[in-house]
Parts: structure tokens; C-alpha cells; sequence
């Protein structure tokens, strides 16, 4: 037997998804509730798909893992570390601070220690001033004194040209080596408050990302699993463990990116619209050839809005968790769940709080726990119930079209149970294994490199800027660990700026490949 099969994980916030499979299908997959460290569910998974399967963790090539832990981190306001931020552009930028945005309560864990000094580029390359060397050396001592350990550089256009950064990086770690430094221009993208926030949160988790990876490592050692494991980001691509420690912003929204791309697989639909029902919410977005379609805005993380890559989702809250109530303007679903605790407290598991998974019970669309439970369930409140849920889905799916052409509906996720056989008169497809279709997303994962930069055409042609932005994503790719052979690119945007001189044009492209295992 080879060492041919992989291991996926998907973290949720009421259950952890387990599956092995050997590349062409699922071999065994199991489902236990979350627990409270996240860790221990982890652990308890392994070791029941492992028992399952009846395969040895000797065979195992590869563990690649969707976690909520950083997303919890930063809407819950636990974990995150002091930051310090530097921006360099002055004289311009200096109409708005850095956080100026920022929620309050987060703002003042983070802290306020916010430097604007000089330096920065035009959208060309060309230097706004010079760098401000001596600026960086009495704030590295500042931060020193003030005992952050943690430190964003963030310049004007840097994603342009990022030497000023890398300089001011160098210098705060050559006169403050306990100092963690993230370079805002690998973070985000064009968009100077957005990329900075995004860099911000980055640099907040570092210490967070760490801890988890190590966690992470920790349980797959105690499950007799010597493989290497990845995470998973919100582009449906891994991170090796290294990566994930620099980049933990990266993992946010994976869990739906996990489901969307595990639809694809499951069902052989390249081109859909995926429904994802979990314990808590739903999650509806497009799959473009087999990924889901990135966001063109902003996203707003925990109140603040930042700009590097995440899919183009809808989440509502529902889920099987959903708690279901009776009130003057009839029956309500949702938003507020009971989570990981659905096997407490719903009614059918001996529970006192009526939930959504209930009113599936009752219906006939699902069959686990105590039917007896809820059998008093009237029907009529039963039907407005299922009218409410089946409602909420088909919103989604409407706003989530780009045209009238019709597309197949993938429901995937343990909690699509809710849902009826139909969704706005389109046939709900529910390919095997749906329930996982999360950790199925997470072990067929590939790896990805992107590129979001303004190029000056006055001296470059559209095909060679194309080209250099091109070898650059591929460069990022197999340093996030892909095998080189394998890289093909799947996206790419050629936008010109003619509200800029010079002929600029903003160039998007991504590549994927498959891990090197």
C-alpha cells in the first residue's frame, strides 16, 4: 500500500468534518462536535476516520486542515497582540490616520501606536521623497520601550514598489530583533487603508498563528501522523505550517471556500451556485471553473474593512443550530444559534430549546435523535417553519446569479437537511457525501500564487507586464509549496487606468498547482 492518501479537515463552528480519501473518491469520513480548545476535536477525529478506514498513519501523505481559529480571534477580541503600525508617504496620507476607522473596542487592543513618516511612490515607481531611515531607527526604540513586539510597515503604492518597505523592515529588525515585522504589500492590495488594515490584523495574530500550528502539530504527533499538514486558505488553496504562522489573515471565510470547492468535486459541476448549511450559518456563492468567484469590494473583518482576496459569499443565519420560535408576526428561524451545544440542547438529542434541526426531524426531511421529541408539532407551524428556511436559501441564491441563465444548486453541509428538495423551482443537487463536503474541499486542495499590481506601460508592453506578474505569482506559488511542473494559471484580469498618466494598467492574475508532497 503507498502512501497515497490524504487526510482533510474542516473545522466548523459546531462540528469538525473528517474525510480520507485517495484522489478519486472518499474513503471514510466522520463528523464530531467542535470542542470548546478546537484542538481535541481535531484529535478525536483523526483518530475515529483512522479507525474507520483502517488505515495505517503510516500510509497518510498529507493532512490539510480548515480552521475558525483565526476568524473567531478577531470578532471575538481574544488573542490579538499590540501592534505597532508605520506608513510611509508623507507628505501625503496624512489626512487619515491609520485605524482611523476602527472599531473602538478592537482599536484599543491593538493600541495606538501609529507612525507616519517620509517616503513612499507614485503609482509609477517614482519616489514621493526618500526614505526616512533615521524615523524607523527612534521608532524601533520606541516600540522597544513601549514592549510591542509586533510591527506593520505599510507604504504608498508598495505593491508597485516595495523596496521602502523592505528597507524600513530591515532596519526595525536590525535595531529591535524581538520585533515580529509584516510587510503590507504581502498582505493585501492595491488600496492603501484597506491593505494596511489587512496587514494590521495579520500582525496582530502572528503570536495566535503560531500557538495554533503548533497545536496543530501537536495532535497529528499524538495520532501517530509524521506527514506534513497545511491549511487551508480562502482561495480554496494550502499554506504550508510556515506560511500559515506569517499569513494567518489568509485562512479567513475557508471554511465556506473548503465546502464550495468539495461541491465541485462531489457533484462534477465546474459551474454552479453552492449551498452550504452548516450548525450556525449558510453560506451561498458561484463557482466560477471549479473555485469560487472572488470578491471585487471590500470585506469587512470584525468592523474593519480590508482588500486581499476572499470568495464573493452571502451568509445568513441559519443552520441546524437555528433556534425557531413562535411570535406575534408568526415563526421566526435564526439568527441566534446554540452552536457546538446542538447535541444538549435541541429537543430531539433530550434538549429543552426548539431548534432547526427539530423542525427537519419533525418533517420527515431528516431522521437522527428522538422523533418522539417533537411529534406535539402542529403542522401548520411546521409548514410556516420550512417556508421561513426554504426562504431565506432561495434570497440568497437570487442575489448570488450574475445572469438569468439557469445553474445547478448545489446544497452541500450537515445542516442542508433543512432544506426541501427544491430551491426557487431549481432542483437542489446533493452529491454523496455532502455532509463533508468541507474536509472533502480541504484534502483535494491545490496551491496558489497571486499578483494585484499597477504597471506603467511607457516602457513595458501589455504581454511582458503580463508575463513578469505571471513568473511573480508562480514564484509565490512554489513558495507556498507547490510543485513547479504542475502550475497552470486559472485567473486573470487586465484593467486600464485612464484616470492615471503614464498608461498604467492594474494587472490580477492568480496561478494554482498541485501540492509537493
Amino acid at each position: 500500500m503507498q502512501s497515497r492518501y490524504r487526510i482533510g479537515i474542516d473545522v466548523g463552528g459546531t462540528n469538525t468534518d473528517t474525510v480520507i480519501m485517495n484522489g478519486r473518491g472518499v474513503i471514510a469520513a466522520v463528523k464530531v462536535p467542535t470542542t470548546e480548545d478546537v484542538t481535541g476535536g481535531v484529535r478525536g477525529a483523526l483518530e475515529q476516520v483512522l479507525a474507520q478506514s483502517g488505515i495505517a498513519g503510516g500510509h497518510i501523505s498529507g493532512v490539510m486542515i480548515g480552521t475558525t481559529h483565526f476568524t473567531n480571534a478577531v470578532i471575538e477580541r481574544k488573542h490579538l497582540v499590540r501592534t505597532g503600525v508605520i506608513r510611509i508617504g508623507l507628505p501625503a496620507t496624512a489626512s487619515i490616520p491609520p485605524m482611523a476607522d476602527w472599531p473602538e473596542d478592537l482599536k484599543s487592543l491593538i493600541g495606538d501606536a501609529c507612525y507616519l513618516i517620509k517616503g513612499g511612490y507614485e503609482f509609477d515607481g517614482r519616489e514621493i521623497n526618500p526614505l526616512d531611515e533615521n524615523a524607523v531607527i527612534r521608532i524601533a526604540a520606541e516600540l522597544r520601550d513601549k514592549g510591542i513586539i509586533s510591527a506593520v510597515v505599510n507604504s504608498v503604492f508598495s505593491p508597485v514598489n516595495d523596496s521602502m518597505e523592505r528597507r524600513a523592515g530591515e532596519l526595525l529588525q536590525q535595531h529591535y530583533p524581538q520585533c515580529d515585522v509584516v510587510l503590507a504589500s504581502e498582505v493585501g492590495r492595491v488600496g492603501l487603508l484597506e491593505r494596511e488594515n489587512a496587514a494590521i490584523l495579520n500582525a496582530s495574530l502572528r503570536p495566535l498563528s503560531t500557538k495554533t500550528v503548533n497545536a496543530f502539530a501537536l495532535a497529528l504527533r499524538e495520532c501517530r501522523l509524521g506527514c506534513p499538514f497545511f491549511i487551508t486558505q480562502n482561495d480554496g488553496t494550502l499554506m504550508n505550517a510556515d506560511f500559515v504562522r506569517r499569513f494567518p489573515v489568509l485562512t479567513f471565510a475557508s471554511g465556506p471556500t473548503n465546502s464550495m470547492r468539495g461541491a465541485a468535486f462531489l457533484s462534477g459541476f465546474q459551474d454552479a451556485i453552492v449551498v452550504d448549511v452548516g450548525g450556525t450559518t449558510t453560506d451561498v456563492g458561484l463557482l466560477q471553473k471549479g473555485f469560487p468567484r472572488q470578491s471585487a469590494t471590500t470585506v469587512n473583518i470584525g468592523g474593519v474593512r480590508t482588500n486581499f482576496r476572499m470568495p464573493d459569499m452571502l451568509s445568513v443565519g441559519l443552520g441546524g443550530g437555528s433556534l425557531v420560535r413562535q411570535n406575534e408576526n408568526g415563526v421566526s428561524v435564526g439568527p441566534d444559534s446554540v452552536g457546538y451545544r446542538i447535541s444538549q440542547d435541541a429537543k430531539v438529542f433530550g434538549g429543552a430549546r426548539l431548534t432547526a434541526s427539530d423542525i427537519a426531524v419533525a418533517l420527515g426531511r431528516a431522521h437522527f435523535g428522538a422523533p418522539q421529541a417533537v411529534a406535539a408539532l402542529t403542522g401548520e407551524f411546521l409548514q410556516q417553519a420550512a417556508q421561513v428556511m426554504d426562504r431565506i436559501v432561495q434570497d440568497c441564491v437570487e442575489k448570488t446569479r450574475l445572469s438569468s441563465v439557469p445553474l445547478p444548486v448545489i446544497v452541500v453541509g450537515g445542516g442542508s437537511v433543512l432544506l426541501g428538495p427544491t430551491i426557487g423551482g431549481l432542483d437542489a443537487v446533493r452529491p454523496d457525501h455532502y455532509s463533508v463536503a468541507n474536509a472533502v474541499g480541504a484534502a483535494i486542495a491545490q496551491v496558489s500564487g497571486e499578483v494585484d499590481k499597477i504597471y506603467s506601460l511607457e516602457h513595458l508592453t501589455r504581454e511582458q507586464a503580463i508575463a513578469e506578474a505571471q513568473a511573480v505569482a508562480t514564484a509565490r506559488a512554489i513558495d507556498a509549496g507547490a510543485r513547479a511542473d504542475s502550475i497552470k494559471l486559472i485567473d486573470k484580469e487586465d484593467v486600464p487606468l485612464a484616470y492615471l498618466p503614464g498608461n498604467a494598467t492594474r494587472i490580477r492574475l492568480k496561478v494554482v498547482g498541485d501540492l509537493e508532497l
